[in-house]
């Protein structure tokens, strides 16, 4: 595997660095391929839309499910343990009420992700069971990326969703860290602080760089469902005006004018693309 021959490459050539610079380093790309996702872009630039935001949390909930399952059950690996936040960091909780105030009670009911999602998942179960050390990579990734930008791109989604409130938006918030900066300076010393062989270091740095694609792959395809989802609103839009034509001409229907609302909502998003 190309990447994996670049990770190594790179690897070697910092091999006196720390794990948490390290991984910097080797994901550089990855990361700025990730910062300019369609999602991202549209945190940026304060367009993230509800229909949106209502997906990414479907993912983020099955994603951080398997996650965190695997830490849980690894907690005690000398690789994994000294990186075992889980009342700092652990966000299934809080997705889970973000998702309830989305979907209703019936939440679990209504959840849909695309295939990569699912990918990624088995990918967190696979090496949960056979190679846990590499959970630190995948840990690593999603908790300080998710607690670096967590409290701004929370009021950026409130805002732009026109929510009243921070309900909905718990998947932002990280009650246990008092202060994010001085947390993340722990969190690296503890990782930093991990015994690995050559070998499994390299395991490591590779599986961070392969977090990263699941990433950009989920996105994608969860764009890839709001341009169907999009597509379908547009075409039942058509064709409910052609009806509605026929039968009242001069007037809209509150159901025609929430369709047509949800698929302006869409089309925003269409050309936006995510993390």
């Amino acid at each position: 595997m190309e990447t994996e021959k670049r990770t190594q490459i790179s690897a070697q050539q910092i091999d006196n660095r720390d794990l948490s610079e390290q991984i910097k380093e080797v994901t550089k790309d990855s990361h700025v391929r990730a910062e300019n996702t369609e999602l991202m872009l549209s945190f940026q630039r304060g367009q993230v839309t509800l229909p949106q935001y209502k997906l990414l949390l479907c993912s983020l909930y099955e994603i951080y499910q398997a996650l965190e399952e695997e830490l849980d059950r690894n907690s005690s690996h000398p690789a994994v343990a000294p990186i075992y936040f889980p009342t700092e960091l652990a966000r299934l909780k809080s997705i889970e009420n973000d998702l309830e105030y989305f979907y209703g009670p019936d939440w679990r009911e209504k959840i849909v992700v695309p295939a990569a999602t699912l990918r990624y998942c088995h990918r967190l179960r696979q090496i949960g069971k056979e190679n846990p050390e590499f959970l630190v990579a995948h840990a690593y990734t999603r908790y300080l990326g998710d607690l670096s930008g967590g409290q701004v791109l929370g009021r950026i989604a409130q805002k732009s969703m026109g929510l009243k409130s921070s309900e909905g938006l718990s998947f932002f918030a990280f009650p246990g860290v008092s202060s994010p900066n001085l947390f993340k300076q722990l969190y690296r010393s503890r990782m930093n602080s991990v015994e690995l062989t050559a070998e499994e270091r390299n395991g490591v740095l590779e599986e961070a760089v392969r977090a990263f694609e699941f990433n950009i792959q989920v996105f994608d395809g969860l764009q890839k469902m709001l341009s169907v989802t999009g597509n379908e609103h547009q075409e039942s839009w058509k064709n409910s005006e052609a009806v509605h034509s026929k039968t009242l001409p001069g007037t809209i229907s509150p159901m025609i004018r929430m369709v047509l609302g949800l698929f302006v909502a869409l089309a925003t998003v269409m050309g936006l693309y995510a993390l």
